[in-house]
Parts: C-alpha cells; sequence; structure tokens
C-alpha cells in the first residue's frame, strides 16, 4: 500500500494502582524483554485456557463450517486439536457414546461409525471426549 507508513504500537501495561497505562521498560537497558516471573506465567497459562474455553465455546455455535473450520486450524496451531474418531473401535473410556446405527456387517459392529462433537486434547491433556455414533449389529436386520 502505496504512501501508509508502517504504525508501530508501544507496549504498555495498566497496572490496578493507577489505572492508566504505562510504557514497559525492557531489563538492562537492553533490546530483550526481561524473563516473565512465575506470576506472569501462571497468568499466561490462565489467559491461554480461558481463550480456549472460548474458542471451544464459539466452535461449538458457529453456524459457518468456514468459521469453525478456522477456529480448529487456530487452535491447531497453539497445540489443540480435534479428535474425530471415525471408524475407530469404541471404548467408553475416551469417547462418549451419543447414538447407535444399526447395521447387519457383525465386523462393524462396536465400531465407530460417525463423530457427533469433536473432541479436543491439548498436548497429552484431553480438553473434551468426542461424542460419536457406534455401529451396532440389529439381529432383526440380519434375518
Amino acid at each position: 500500500m502505496a504512501g501508509m507508513a508502517p504504525s508501530f504500537r508501544r507496549r504498555t501495561r495498566v497496572p490496578a494502582s493507577t489505572g492508566h497505562a504505562e510504557p514497559v521498560g525492557r531489563a538492562g537497558g537492553t533490546d530483550r524483554a526481561a524473563a516473565p516471573s512465575e506470576r506472569d506465567m501462571r497468568q499466561l497459562e490462565d489467559d491461554r485456557r480461558a481463550l480456549i474455553e472460548l474458542c471451544l465455546y464459539a466452535i461449538d455455535r458457529a453456524r459457518s463450517g468456514g468459521v469453525a473450520g478456522r477456529l480448529e486450524e487456530g487452535l491447531a496451531e497453539v497445540g489443540v486439536t480435534a479428535v474425530r474418531p471415525d471408524g475407530a473401535r469404541f471404548d467408553p473410556s475416551v469417547h462418549e457414546a451419543g447414538g447407535t446405527v444399526s447395521t447387519v456387517d457383525g465386523t462393524l459392529d462396536g465400531v465407530i461409525a460417525e463423530t457427533e462433537v469433536a473432541g479436543f486434547v491439548d498436548g497429552e491433556t484431553v480438553l473434551r471426549v468426542p461424542v460419536v455414533t457406534v455401529y451396532t449389529v440389529d439381529g432383526s436386520a440380519a434375518r
């Protein structure tokens, strides 16, 4: 964009004591920021957790597949991945059965037919188990 100068925002913080923004200083007068304190790290972790919860809430309510997909992509970029175990064997310790669908194929008995609600994991931590539909052999259909 010709003629547009870049805009740089100065880093500030708003201390509770004054309620006014103050410039954030640099450690030792260098260009490197000071290492975050343990308190700052806890706050960052809490903020990340809250943003992830908000994104999961938004995914569940998104009316557009494109919006939901973009939210999932953004979560994946920070290590939170969707779990859709379609075709896997149902395991009640890691899946929630939302329903069943009849089949005459005995090899599909107990296999996940589809994912109703995606699950999510953050690294090794399960945030939400997937809700799935499971194939079950229908005795009357097999005759």
